[in-house]
């Protein structure tokens, strides 16, 4: 155990990490892909070893299920899982590596300052009793507006890929010569 960690969870942030960074950096996009798959199932785990089943299965249903299947769908529809030909930086990335400096740095120090003073001798405090019915009520009830709103996102994002998969027609612009096969001859 290292600072209280078991080996078990440092095995799963490391496979996450690993997963999000070959997501990031890796080239093709199929890789990207599956390397997203592995850092979703990574969340998941780190999910059911906290005790939030839920959440875990959750992930596991919505995101491995639903999310990475659809974005390898739309990557294989969209003829962009081949290797790209320009360059894997572009010329933004020391502003891209400031941002995310500067949000990793916001998010470690809003997780230090949530820590009790002294973890050892703090008890923790009771967590509710939260069942996936009452979940359920919650978002039929208090938070259905938001459910409606995650329903439309959701509906625009697949009605935008399907027309990024629709393949391109090429229309005869007004005035243009179609016979430009008899007018280059001559006839």
């Amino acid at each position: 155990m290292i600072f209280g960690l078991s080996a078990v969870f440092l095995l799963t942030a490391a496979l996450t990490v690993a997963g999000a960074l070959a997501a990031a950096l890796l080239k093709n996009l199929v890789h990207c892909a599956l390397s997203l798959t592995v850092t979703f199932a990574g969340l998941a785990l780190l999910y059911l070893q906290l005790d939030a089943q839920f959440a875990g299965f959750s992930q596991i249903l919505v995101y491995i299920g639903a999310v990475a299947i659809l974005v390898v769908f739309a990557i294989l529809l969209t003829r962009g899982a081949g290797i790209p030909e320009y360059r894997g930086f572009s010329s933004s990335w020391l502003a891209c590596l400031v941002i995310a400096a500067a949000v990793f740095a916001l998010l470690a120090w809003s997780v230090i300052r949530s820590l009790p003073a002294n973890i050892a001798t703090s008890v923790a405090p009771a967590v509710p009793a939260v069942s996936v019915q009452s979940i359920g009520a919650a978002l039929m009830s208090t938070y259905v507006l938001p459910l409606e709103i995650v329903a439309v996102v959701l509906t625009v994002a697949l009605i935008g890929a399907v027309i990024v998969a629709m393949p391109e027609t090429r229309t005869p612009r007004i005035g243009a010569d179609t016979s430009g096969a008899e007018t280059s001859s001559g006839k």
